[in-house]
């Protein structure tokens, strides 16, 4: 089996990729190293798919039609394409909307695009995220829930991804499913995100920003529980395509309270954290709470990993890393 994967790099894209890799899959794995975060912890990524026979890396543009076009070049019979490629970052969109809609819009266009005037017109299988849920207050969100009220940018561009899939279903018959993630971290993560910046500063003995006053609640979810929900979602419509789902929460549907969470690195750094109370950020939410048994019953979702175990494995790693 042939598969593209966009967002190879990046830090779902990149666990994804070694996972299809170890499968069996022959993968394209793009990317276009952005500078959001310091492109080092991509190529650290990158090289830890060195030597794989079954991958092959282009440095691409996939908002970029030609680009693209260009990458999977020899590689048009694609069974799969993995679209994980995205401007990530909820509270960066306040200050450059223009990149969410190229990324996250322009992007999903172009890979729809590329799809369907492939031969196997291959299904897509994207990022969505639980961004899109907005300020809702039922709980836990549930995929039937309406999304119709986005409170930042980022979480628009999702939205707008997923009516565009729906689209591309309806007109050009090419099957996809989003994947709204829940707050993913674990070894290789992101460095805008809350365990890297708290594990940082506090093992710099420097203050953490505790937002909202600490009145915060995440459904945090470790890497590879996310990985076995994409691949599962892989699987679903590669065989399945009528009977997958548009979208699927994938979360691990046990909320923290952020306060927790603090407790949670503390413990694992061995060291206590300096708090800064804070107001909350404009584009941010009070909670997020995945219902997970559509996932559960199609994808055989079954998220496994407590965040008192999964912090431990990040902060070890960042520790590694970082050489601290």
């Amino acid at each position: 089996m042939k598969a593209i994967v966009t967002g190879a790099a990046g830090f779902v894209g990149f666990h994804v990729a070694k996972r299809l890799a170890s499968e069996g899959f022959d993968i394209v794995a793009i990317d276009n190293l952005n500078e959001y975060y310091p492109v080092a912890l991509k190529e650290t990524r990158l090289s830890a798919l060195d030597g794989k026979s079954n991958i092959r890396f282009v440095r691409a543009n996939i908002a970029n039609p030609n680009e693209l076009a260009a990458a999977i070049a020899g590689d048009v019979g694609a069974d799969i394409i993995v679209h994980l490629a995205a401007q990530a970052g909820v509270r960066y969109s306040v200050e450059n909307p223009a990149a969410y809609v190229d990324a996250n819009v322009q992007g999903q266009v172009t890979v729809f695009e590329q799809a369907r005037k492939m031969p196997k017109r291959p299904p897509v299988v994207y990022a969505s995220s639980s961004s899109v849920y907005g300020a809702n207050t039922k709980v836990p969100f549930s995929e039937s829930d309406p999304v119709d009220c986005p409170v930042s940018v980022y979480a628009a561009t999702k939205r707008s991804a997923e009516l565009l899939a729906h689209s591309y279903r309806h007109v050009h018959k090419v099957a996809s499913t989003g994947l709204r993630f829940f707050t993913v971290y674990g070894p290789y993560g992101r460095p805008d995100m809350a365990p890297w910046l708290f594990t940082d500063a506090i093992l710099k003995g420097e203050p953490i920003k505790v937002y909202n006053h600490g009145r915060m609640e995440r459904d945090f979810t470790f890497i590879d529980d996310i990985v076995n929900g994409v691949f599962g979602a892989i699987n679903r419509i590669l065989t399945n395509p009528e009977g997958t789902a548009p979208v699927y929460n994938l979360g691990n549907n046990k909320p923290v309270a952020l306060m927790r969470f603090i407790e949670i690195i503390e413990k694992a750094c061995g060291r206590e954290a300096i708090k800064q109370l804070a107001p909350m950020p404009p584009a941010d939410v009070e909670r997020t709470y995945a219902d997970i048994e559509l996932a559960a019953r199609d994808l055989g979702f079954s998220p496994a990993t407590t965040l008192e175990e999964g912090i431990p494995l990040f902060v070890k790693w960042f520790r590694g890393y970082n050489g601290r």
